[in-house]
């Protein structure tokens, strides 16, 4: 590995270590709805504060846009993180100046403190030295456990790591470790399935995969785009025909690259977006003028199945179909039950993340049975477009 762990720290008690983790997680009526990033970062805290440490969290939650707001303080979250810690969380009512040092003066060893939000501060986002330095005045190691947030050069995701010893979290440690073995250095050939609704927000996706992987999977909206590219009706379908050209561009790079195109050779139809509306399935040539398609059909499930048995490697961003409303989720759940089971027997590394895919992984109850399931969102994106993310540079630069 090209980065610190906690496996390279030793005699951490008494030490005040600044943990930057992700907590922005869906609230409602005052209540987490969804506690996965909470859960993923438990084993980093309970880990330093078993060894003694004092465990000081970094966090945002919501867009404040540097000004205190109160219905983004976590002190909402804080409840959750007690609860799923099952340990005392202490809270400061700021992550810097006089609150702040109190609390930390404040701390036993083993101690776990909640600041609060690093973005109630206009310092955080412009990753100004002064305010970076008023979070390291609290700090003796600096440990980033938040892959989620790593796309951003912030004060609390990649300032840090200048001014104080530098350590990858164990939440960041596993997703820099599965990527590695997806995109960085896999074992051939590598199968990469991306679905959802739109090309325009996955261009520099797909032109970086096209020469990364051995098969391009193109499913959900976006693959009535390259179809019609191709000169057939997507009749009422979700499709973005001025980005033709852009479609048969990535067709053209990706043949020049030695890189499959697989696309729907049959659909799922309907004349209207509900559950359990009417439908048929359709040869992809033969889709009716009023009609929309809404999953892919049996013959391209099929065909995606395939792909996935000859591939050693997978990595899936987006559903195959409008997989949140039934019947149109059969082939999102069918191709990825069948990813879990070769990934079981051992044979497929698969990893998946970013945008609706996390739902629709839980949704085919297949989510424990991948390689990894990334949480992280738009750093997930980003990592497969093949972009840095400053606060994973910085890591690797302090090895």
């Amino acid at each position: 590995m090209t980065f610190k762990t906690l496996d390279d720290l030793t005699d951490i008690a008494g030490k005040r270590v600044l943990v930057r983790v992700d907590l922005n997680v869906p609230v409602k009526d005052g209540h987490v709805t969804d506690a996965t990033r909470i859960e993923r970062v438990v084993p980093t805290i309970r880990e330093l504060s078993e060894k003694g440490a004092k465990v000081i969290l970094l966090a945002h939650f919501g867009r404040p846009k540097g000004e205190p707001v109160a219905d983004m303080s976590l002190s909402l979250i804080a409840p959750a993180v007690e609860d799923i810690l099952d340990q005392r969380v202490h809270f400061a009512t700021d992550c810097i100046g006089e609150n702040a040092a109190a609390a930390v003066a404040g701390m036993n060893d083993g101690d776990v403190l909640l600041m609060e939000n690093t973005r109630f501060h206009k310092g955080e986002e412009k990753n100004d030295a002064d305010f970076t330095k008023a979070l390291a005045a609290n700090g003796d190691i600096y440990i980033n456990d938040a892959f989620s947030a790593a796309h951003r050069a912030h004060s609390s995701t990649e300032g840090l790591a200048h001014l104080l010893p530098a350590y990858a979290g164990r939440t960041m440690q596993a997703e820099l470790e599965a990527l590695e073995k997806g995109l960085g250095n896999p074992k051939r050939p590598v199968v990469a399935i991306v679905g959802g609704a739109k090309v325009s927000t996955k261009i520099d996706l797909l032109m970086n995969l096209v020469k990364q992987v051995d098969a391009l999977v193109i499913g959900g909206g976006m693959a009535n785009t390259f179809i019609a590219a191709r000169g057939t009706n997507v009749g009422r379908s979700l499709c973005e025909h001025d980005l033709a050209g852009t479609a048969k561009q990535i067709m053209t790079e990706a043949a020049s690259a030695g890189c499959a195109i697989v696309l729907p050779v049959d659909g799922v139809v309907a004349r209207e977006f509900k559950a359990g509306a009417d439908n048929e399935v359709v040869d992809i040539e033969a889709i009716p003028a009023d009609a929309m398609v809404l999953d892919v059909g049996p013959k391209s499930i099929a065909a995606v199945n395939d792909w996935v048995s000859k591939a050693e490697t997978l990595v899936w961003n987006g559903p195959l179909g409008a997989f949140e409303i039934a019947p149109f989720d059969k082939a999102t759940v069918a191709v990825a039950k069948h990813a879990a089971a070769r990934t079981k027997s051992g044979v497929l590394v698969s990893v998946a993340g970013g945008g609706d895919t996390v739902s629709a992984m839980n949704h085919a109850e297949v989510a424990d049975d991948l390689s990894y399931v990334s949480t992280a969102g738009g750093a997930f994106l980003e990592w497969m477009e093949g972009k840095p993310l400053p606060g994973v540079d910085i890591l690797h630069q302090q090895k």
